[in-house]
């Protein structure tokens, strides 16, 4: 297979270890997750794990359904906390997220490139399209997908070159000759799209440590040839190997298609960790976190994904192919239900073992239930398959996981030669061996 030593590794700040019951233990500090100086603290143990980055996804709304009894996507805005671990930190790269739908072009540019200054060129940009939230926005519905790409695209244009409009070469600061900038290399990029308006330049140079890395999360038709064009990286729900072979030889097929290497492009799916010091520890935390799941919730998700009504099924009884709805029904996620879609016709599972399944009980990641050593096998047998280039890590069910994490797993890849023991440069490019 064809893969980049070391792998590339991320850590999300997504809180997923308080999701289900996990909140709920005495130890989970739930009643830190929108104080700074927690997530400052889990910072510093990453970059002395020398992990790439810290992966800060976003929501734009609240799901008040489920807010008596989980967080419900409140959150600290993305830019603002990597912003403020900037300091606590030196050389681990900060991925903030920023929605191109709802947002102006230059408000994220200079957010942006902000951060990039602030963290000293460690910043990046997940590119995401929003799934979910326009009612925070105005009145008019959500677009498709299809128009929402398009305008994405628009967006990261426009966005690039406002980043280029101030170069950092064009910053003089010639005291004896009282020549503060050379305005001749600041140029507005009188940008006139179906989408935006924006003259520009920018009112802040660049930082001039290498162009920021984008990353991108959504794996539909469209957001594929999206991320083919324009990412470096790609945040995916691989449930299973074949998935992550699938989407990884499909990225890098459309990269070359749109003249870019293949290697131009880094599958990192997410990786939802239930650590534990031993299996039995494992599987009770898993079993624990999922204990009392709102089983009602979840037969709608099932059913509004597959249109099918799931209620006349025996729990022992197994879906088909066959029993389905007409897929192309529009639904929230054509991802997920695609890769529900899929898991029905290779596997024919009983409602039973549906229900049990990443791809209905989380958001499809890629699942291990385990020790730290059986995780590590898990990761080679991906890589080897050609189904990931790295992963995004998301410690389940207890800070115990991410303790794992950090103090077991990573040694371990580090051990096989999967992942470097120190960092080689000082910036997020750097780190993800993009060429400046």
């Amino acid at each position: 297979m064809s893969h980049r030593n070391p792998l590339c590794i991320g850590l999300s700040l997504a809180i997923t270890w308080l999701a289900g019951n996990g909140w709920r233990r005495a130890d989970s500090r739930v009643e830190d997750i929108h104080s700074a100086g927690f997530y400052a603290g889990v910072a510093r143990r990453a970059e002395a794990a020398c992990l790439d980055f810290l992966f800060r996804p976003d929501a734009l709304y609240i799901d008040t359904q489920v807010l008596d009894r989980s967080p419900g996507f409140s959150s600290l805005d993305p830019t603002t906390l990597l912003a403020a671990l900037a300091p606590a930190t030196e050389r681990i790269g900060l991925v903030t997220t920023a929605a191109t739908t709802f947002n102006p072009p230059y408000v994220v540019a200079r957010q942006l490139q902000s951060l990039d200054w602030i963290s000293a060129g460690r910043a990046g940009w997940n590119i995401v399209t929003a799934l979910d939230g326009s009612h925070n926005f105005g009145d008019a519905p959500m677009p498709p997908s299809e128009e929402r790409y398009r305008k994405a695209l628009e967006f990261t244009e426009v966005v690039q070159q406002l980043w280029r409009s101030y170069p950092r070469e064009a910053l003089l600061l010639d005291r004896v000759a009282g020549r503060y900038a050379d305005a001749a290399l600041v140029q507005p990029i009188d940008h006139r799209g179906p989408y935006f308006s924006v003259q520009g330049p920018l009112n802040l140079p660049a930082h001039g440590t290498g162009r920021l890395p984008l990353f991108q999360a959504g794996a539909s038709a469209w957001g594929r040839d999206f991320a083919a064009r324009v990412a470096d990286a790609v945040f995916a729900a691989t449930p299973d190997v074949a998935a992550g072979a699938e989407l990884r030889q499909d990225l890098r097929r459309r990269a070359a298609a749109h003249g870019r290497s293949p290697d131009a492009i880094r599958v990192l799916p997410g990786l939802s960790l239930y650590l534990g010091r031993t299996a039995s520890r494992a599987r009770d935390l898993y079993e624990d976190t999922h204990a009392n799941a709102d089983q009602e919730r979840k037969l709608a998700y099932i059913e509004r994904l597959l249109n099918i009504d799931m209620r006349g099924l025996a729990p022992d009884q197994p879906l088909t192919s066959a029993m389905l709805g007409e897929a192309g029904a529009p639904v929230r996620s054509q991802t997920h239900a695609d890769l529900l879609r899929r898991l029905v016709a290779r596997e024919r599972p009983t409602l039973q073992q549906l229900l049990r399944r990443p791809e209905v009980c989380g958001s499809a990641h890629w699942l291990v239930v385990g020790t730290a050593e059986e995780a590590l096998h898990e990761i080679i047998a991906r890589v080897e398959a050609g189904a990931a280039d790295g992963f995004i890590a998301l410690p389940g069910g207890a800070l115990e996981s991410l303790d794992l994490l950090l103090d077991e797993l990573i040694p371990r890849l580090v051990a096989r030669g999967l992942f470097r023991k120190d960092y080689a440069g000082e910036t997020l490019t750097e780190h993800l061996g993009i060429a400046p």
